[in-house]
Parts: C-alpha cells; structure tokens; sequence
C-alpha cells in the first residue's frame, strides 16, 4: 500500500468525524439523548484515532538509528493499538455507562426529529468514509473475505479504519432506533438500550483491533503463501535447499527474512558469495517487501545419513 493510499482513507474518515461530532453534540445538547451522547464520545473518538494513525505513519518513517537500527516501522503498529485502546476505553465503557445509567434512570427525549435529522446526515457521511476506506482496500484484499483481510493484512490502518466505519453506521442505525423508539413509546429506555448496543457493538470491534494489532507489534511473520513463494526464490542456482527459515515483519512495508541454505561441497568463497547475492535479488523481486536478508550457507547433511 502506498503512504498516499492509506492516508486518504484516514484523512476522509477524520474529515467526516470531526464534522459528525459536532453534529452529535449539539443533537445532545438540544434533546439530552443518552445514544446521542455516546454518539457524540465515539464521534470524538474516532476522530482522535485517525489522528493518531497519522502520527504513527509519520513517526515510522523516521530514519534507523544505532539504538533502533531496524527503524521505526512497528510505530504504526503501536498507534494502531493505541486506538483500539481508546475505542475500547473511551468509545465502549463510556457507552455502556450512559446507557445503563439512561435505563435505571430513563428520561423522554426532548426534540427527537432533531436527533434523527442529524443521525441521518451522519450515516450519509459516514457511509462516504466507509466506501473511501472500501476502495483504498480492495487492492490489497484481492480474493480475500473482508474478514479474512482484516485478519491478515499487515497494514494496520486500513482494518482499523475499515471496522470503525462498519462499527460507526451499525452505531448509527442502533442510535436511530433507540431514538424512534423512544419518540414512539415515550419511554426513555428504548434510548438507553440503543446506547448499550452501541457500547457492545464497540466493545466487539475494538477486542478484535486490539488482539489483532497486539500480535503484529510483538512480531509477525510471513503468512504460508508469502513463505512459500520466499523458500521458492531462494531455492535455485547453488542453492539446494532451504534447511530453515525464519521471517518477521518490522513495519507493514518492511520484511525481516533470516535462513540457513543447504549448498553443494567444494564451492570457492567467491561462488558461495555470488550465490548469496543472486539468491537476495531473487528474494527482493519475488516479494518486494524483503528488505533485510541474512542467508547462512551450510552442507546439505542430510544427503549425507544412511
């Protein structure tokens, strides 16, 4: 994914929250309804994590340096996780509370017209940031499921940006009928209820933000295609076999590849280099990704057990 790609998703989606947020709070403001209020906290939210992404793509692009000699790739990571925190924390909890809060305590909603004209026009501007983080995804999804690219995808700010989008229009249309509902029956727990769905709604999204964003900071390797086409590369010329192999990703862009490569006896120390180097290019044009490469040569020992 290009940096220009994965930003324009971000900067679409905190254009459109930043404006659905103060949309949200004044709806609050003029009907004090609870789904409103939580809305407005998980409007701020996102629009807080976009910013973030941003910043841990700016942050990972900083040069290596002798006490981080990898680079800073793994800063997207980090921030990624970061906003899953705070959809946890500040979107989820938050949610929950006004919502239980709202049911022991219910109150009607004041203007409710008000609120559902504004819940409209942010599920038409949420509904754009969707289908914008839809296109910039689609070229690295491929075949994929949806569910499979999210789970699999090394670019974290895509997925994050892909399920708060899902998670904020399922948000909406839960404000909407809490809302509807609450107008209909004149009974303020139908808006508390719409609030506790969109603090279980958020609570979901973000354990799978954070399980998925926590495993690729600590460091993930290739998947078994991205492997299998890496062992294929490094298999040819004097290259036997690959004896082990071991791969981590340092940043979405950036492929760490250590293997040890059975070759044949007698070889010169030139060849042996020449192999290396020709084995590296192979590597780099099959996956661009590989940008640091240790290769070990060895005898293929195992020719030689009876």
């Amino acid at each position: 994914m290009s940096a220009g790609s994965g930003s324009r998703a971000i900067i679409a989606a905190l254009a459109a929250n930043a404006g659905i947020a103060v949309a949200k709070f004044i709806g609050y403001l003029v009907t004090g309804s609870s789904s409103m209020l939580a809305e407005s906290v998980h409007s701020v939210a996102d629009t807080s994590n976009q910013g973030l992404l941003l910043l841990g793509k700016k942050r990972a692009e900083r040069e290596a340096t002798a006490e981080h000699p990898f680079g800073f790739g793994r800063d997207r990571y980090f921030y990624s996780f970061v906003v899953a925190l705070l959809l946890f924390s500040l979107g989820a909890v938050f949610s929950l509370y006004e919502g239980v809060h709202k049911i022991a305590d219910p109150h009607p909603v004041e203007s409710p017209l008000v609120a559902i004209g504004i819940l409209a026009v942010a599920i038409v501007l949420e509904s754009y940031s969707f289908r914008t983080a839809i296109h910039e995804s689609r070229p690295l999804k491929g075949n994929r499921s949806w569910w499979r690219f999210i789970r699999e995808s090394t670019q974290p700010e895509l997925p994050v940006v892909l399920l708060e989008d899902f998670g904020a229009l399922v948000g909406l249309a839960l404000a909407l009928v809490g809302v509807g509902l609450a107008m209909i029956t004149g009974n303020g727990v139908w808006d508390g209820l719409g609030t506790v769905g969109i603090g279980l709604l958020l609570g979901a999204i973000a354990v799978v933000l954070i399980i998925e964003m926590k495993s690729l900071l600590i460091g993930e390797g290739a998947g078994p295609t991205t492997l299998r086409t890496i062992t294929q590369a490094l298999e040819g010329g004097r290259v036997e076999r690959v004896v082990h192999i071991k791969t981590q990703y340092l940043g979405p862009d950036e492929l760490l590849i250590g293997a040890k490569i059975a070759m044949p006896p007698g070889l010169r120390l030139e060849d042996v280099a020449q192999a290396i180097d020709d084995a590296e290019q192979r590597i780099r044009a099959a996956v661009p990704e590989a940008r640091i490469i240790y290769l070990e040569p060895d005898l293929d020992r195992s020719q030689h057990i009876s």
